[in-house]
């Protein structure tokens, strides 16, 4: 972490993207996907937070990315939204934070993974962090809805979990079920997709 910023955030992460369900990035490092790459739409709802002596409880930003490959093979396009609530002075601090500027993980490393990037840009970010039925969406942009897995021979919700006893990259417990929705226009963003990979989680960065 930077010498000269402080920082600590505790949010509600609805994570969706074009994996297969479990995501082969969770568990091997590489994507599950049809095309052999990662498409995702992350939003955040900070619990808690602050940057140096500001407060940003309650904000919300949702991130959105397209890699050709894996994630650490790099060369991906982004963008950050930041919602309209935030403060000229909140904006700038969850752009630093979220732009790796201020050190910590994992956004130190997911920062140096694009050779394009848009933002932070101001816009009206809804979002409801549920536990299997997360939705986020920007009006005309982007939206994400999950769902759980449903048992094929009871008709009864599967409540699935993935957890990484020593700590994983960006979660440690994330309730995982699939896309009702995953797509964005926005730019040289564009996809679309449904029944792939979803998970929320309460994340607590730096890692």
């Amino acid at each position: 972490m930077s010498d000269e910023n402080s920082w600590a955030l505790s949010m509600h992460q609805i994570e969706s993207c074009s994996c297969s369900h479990g995501c082969g990035c969770q568990f091997g490092g590489f994507p599950s996907s049809a095309n052999g790459g990662c498409d995702a739409i992350l939003g955040w709802q900070v619990i808690k937070g602050h940057f140096n002596d500001l407060d940003l409880s309650g904000l919300k930003a949702v991130f959105v990315a397209m890699w050709p490959k894996a994630m650490h093979d790099g060369d991906g396009k982004g963008a950050l939204f930041i919602d309209r609530a935030a403060s000229e002075e909140q904006v700038t601090a969850l752009a630093t934070i979220f732009s790796g500027q201020a050190g910590g993980m994992p956004v130190e490393a997911i920062a140096t993974l694009f050779s394009e990037f848009d933002g932070p840009i101001i816009s009206d970010i809804e979002m409801d962090p549920q536990d299997y039925k997360s939705t986020v969406s920007i009006s005309g942009v982007l939206e994400t809805g999950q769902a759980p897995h449903i048992n094929p021979v009871t008709g009864d919700e599967n409540k699935v979990h993935i957890t990484f006893p020593s700590g994983g990259f960006m979660w440690n417990d994330g309730f995982v079920g699939k896309t009702t929705s995953l797509k964005v226009e926005h730019g040289n963003l564009s996809f679309n997709y449904s029944d792939t990979f979803a998970a929320k989680a309460v994340v607590n960065w730096p890692t």
